[in-house]
């Protein structure tokens, strides 16, 4: 695209205020290849985008974008590079506006789909995406997990990426064939402004529960947040859905009523998506699912377990079921999930040992996943988690609380403790635990494979263990060190070392 067509572009958006062009004429062509906001991003002929982050300022980077090809800047105070320049009041703001346009509006080319919520995000994701394939939608996915552009996939750098990330890879899922997107949209994607140029034909909610607190202050403005998704996202006959069980679900359902379908295992109504749970187990659910059409998706065996995967469920079909796709569609899409990557994520050894990798790393998320292996599980509960460094500190001890009431055998570790000292934040988690519960013994082991070993070594046939806080993660955060780590290879690792085959997931 040109430099003058992007300036007309920022203009008409009225977020243009001057140009320079530094030595190159401003009578000439200078065609932009791409728009990066990363000096990692950067290639030959990109436009250099100067955003300010919490710990970051792109203006100190802008040599060096410069020096790696950057042929244009926008930027929020003019810098001494001779190079063209365009300056704008908010350089975050203008990069939103103007990334859908420099990509030719791929949304407008995709079925758009987007969950929100606390919980149940990925999960659900992957359950709708599954959904397409069977309806014979390919589709691409943005998530916490990987973002796939409809042939190949790699890991997430964050939920909800950046505005101009979000239409490269929507451009890309459309040229290699997609049909959909499917995303998930965090609360800080939508204050952010990083869905600016998306807008959504069926949107989902799942649930709210105290997270990002420390960003958004409280529980109102979080979900003023994720409001944003069903009342400034959507396009045309749009459908949604939401949590009839949920009080924050229940509003939505109320200020959208000719939108967005209720689903529920409590609130079950003529009205509302709702199942009958025939069998729960480790291996799986079977299940029944009701339609407000009066249609159903009967014995359905999802591979997948938990009261809240349930949900999950429900999500993901009231949400196809918006779009129109029929009941046979959706359960065997639902039927043909794989399993989600830390997300209940497990593995049966021939000793009889059952590991679970989750990625549960709040007190509610941890309740929900030790709730359910308590229903599940005849033997013990082995829970093996960190918290996380320079973040939710108050949540540290409320953890340790979750694990007294729901866990037989508690082993404290590291995750990702960053600039903390780990011992700390053990010691933090350690404070919250309570006494005359369920919980038998505990111990601080702080190496995390260490941690993970002793636990496996523990426990007994019938025994579950619990490896909560990463999931897929393949990395550690340690002071200012990202170092390779895996719990998924560390429990290879342990099998291997025990002469065990490393189950099928």
């Amino acid at each position: 695209m040109d430099f003058k067509e992007i300036i007309a572009h920022l203009d008409e958006k009225g977020r243009f205020c001057s140009a320079t062009w530094g030595a190159v004429s401003s009578d000439g062509v200078l065609e932009i290849e791409r728009i990066a906001h990363h000096t990692e991003k950067v290639t030959p002929g990109s436009l250099f985008c100067c955003l300010k982050g919490e710990r970051f300022d792109g203006h100190d980077f802008a040599k060096e974008a410069h020096r790696k090809g950057a042929v244009a800047i926008l930027c929020e105070r003019p810098l001494p590079l001779d190079i063209p320049q365009i300056l704008v009041d908010d350089a975050r703001k203008a990069v939103n506006s103007l990334s859908a346009h420099f990509y030719g509006n791929p949304g407008e080319k995709l079925k758009m789909i987007a969950i929100t919520g606390t919980n149940g995000k990925s999960t659900t994701t992957y359950l709708i995406r599954s959904i397409l394939a069977s309806a014979s939608l390919p589709s691409g996915l943005l998530g916490t997990i990987v973002y796939h552009d409809g042939i190949q996939e790699t890991l997430a750098e964050r939920t909800t990426p950046e505005c101009v990330e979000i239409q490269e890879w929507l451009s890309r899922m459309v040229r290699n064939g997609s049909k959909a997107c499917v995303m998930e949209a965090s609360s800080h994607g939508l204050v952010q402004g990083r869905l600016e140029g998306c807008r959504f034909d069926a949107v989902g909610f799942t649930n709210l529960t105290p997270e990002h607190l420390d960003y958004h202050g409280n529980m109102e403005t979080y979900f003023q947040a994720k409001r944003k998704l069903f009342g400034e996202y959507t396009r045309g006959e749009w459908s949604g859905a939401a949590n009839a069980d949920d009080p924050y679900g229940k509003r939505l359902l109320d200020e959208f009523p000719e939108n967005v379908v209720p689903y529920g295992v409590v609130n079950c109504g003529k009205n509302t998506v709702h199942a009958f749970v025939r069998y729960m187990g480790l291996e799986g659910i079977r299940l029944d699912l009701f339609f407000p059409s009066g249609s159903a998706a009967r014995d359905l065996k999802v591979p997948l377990t938990g009261r809240y995967n349930v949900y999950n469920i429900l999500t993901s079909a009231t949400v196809a079921w918006g779009l129109g796709l029929d009941e046979e569609a959706i359960g065997l899409g639902l039927e043909r999930v794989p399993q989600v990557p830390g997300r209940l994520e497990r593995y049966l050894f021939e000793n009889g040992v059952c590991c679970i990798i989750d990625y549960a790393h709040s007190p509610d998320a941890l309740r929900n996943v030790l709730k359910t292996l308590g229903e599940l599980v005849q033997g013990k509960i082995w829970s093996v988690f960190g918290m996380g460094g320079d973040r939710y500190a108050p949540n540290r001890p409320l953890m340790g609380e979750v694990a007294s009431e729901l866990a037989d055998e508690l082993v404290i570790t590291m995750d990702n403790p960053r600039s903390e000292d780990p011992a700390e934040i053990a010691r933090q988690i350690e404070a919250g635990l309570k006494e005359g519960l369920r919980l038998k013994t505990h111990r601080t082991i702080l190496d995390r494979s260490e941690a993970i070993h002793y636990a496996l070594d523990h426990a007994c046939s019938g025994d579950v263990v619990l490896v909560s806080g990463k999931g897929p993660e393949p990395y550690i955060i340690i002071r200012e060190k990202t170092l390779p780590y895996s719990d998924k290879e560390t429990v290879k690792n342990w099998a291997k070392s025990r002469g065990m085959e490393f189950p099928n997931a």
